[in-house]
């Protein structure tokens, strides 16, 4: 075995003990690293590039970062919170509601809104905060975070359960795999016709149990107010 290789490991820990410059640290480690175990310089170039082109889709989930983040310092917020403002009698929970029938018909086309960074925090809550206001009441801070709670897990049910919809998609070739995997021959076009009622009993359940989730929080931290308030 060759024991230089391991001057790479010694140096990250020596760096990061003397508090020196992380990438400095990083960059040293693979160098000689890279020279230590006979890759040269070319082949540590080569590992560079491999392991970017491989990290695509971080860097991808990186762009629409910076990009969430630029449109919400322009006004994404408040757009979307003035724009459910004007729709009467709205709840938090009709809000994800009507994201979670828009969420499935795109999940099951395989078409992504960003996720829980890119589209559930700047647009879903302030949607759902605005729903709040609407009312003529502030959105108390405990319930906001219940809120937060349902439209994340209103973002990842009803994605697990559609994704498979997509005939060819990751989620329906990896049960392919997996039952063909135990001796099941599973065939995409029929797998995708018996998983219909299952992501449209899990939408329409999803929907329900969090309108009365969301009907006893309403309750409990705004009590007859907000009614009051949105018959004015």
């Amino acid at each position: 075995m060759n024991y230089l290789v391991l001057l790479g490991v010694l140096i990250v820990v020596v760096g990061f003990a003397l508090k020196l410059d992380s990438i400095l640290i990083i960059m040293a480690a693979a160098i000689v690293t890279a020279i230590t175990g006979h890759m040269g310089f070319t082949g540590l170039l080569e590992t560079f590039g491999a392991t970017f082109v491989g990290s695509r889709y971080m860097n991808t989930f990186l762009i629409v970062l910076v990009l969430t983040g630029t449109l919400e310092r322009n006004g994404l917020r408040h757009a979307a919170a003035d724009l459910i403002g004007k729709v009467k009698g709205a709840t938090p929970a009709h809000v994800i509601g009507a994201y979670s029938v828009i969420r499935g018909i795109l999940g099951a086309f395989n078409v992504g809104l960003g996720g829980v960074a890119g589209f559930t925090r700047p647009v879903l809550m302030p949607m759902c905060e605005g729903s709040v206001e609407s009312k003529g009441i502030k959105p108390n801070e405990e319930h906001m975070e219940h809120v937060k709670g349902m439209a994340a897990g209103v973002e990842n049910i009803v994605w697990f359960f559609t994704q498979v919809l997509f005939i060819g998609g990751s989620g329906a070739l990896l049960v392919k795999g997996a039952m063909e995997g135990i001796g099941y021959v599973v065939e995409l076009p029929k797998l995708a016709a018996v998983e219909i009622p299952v992501a449209i009993f899990a939408v329409v359940f999803i929907i329900v149990y969090y309108n009365i989730l969301d009907k006893g929080y309403m309750k409990k931290y705004y009590g007859n107010k907000s009614k009051s308030k949105a018959d004015k």
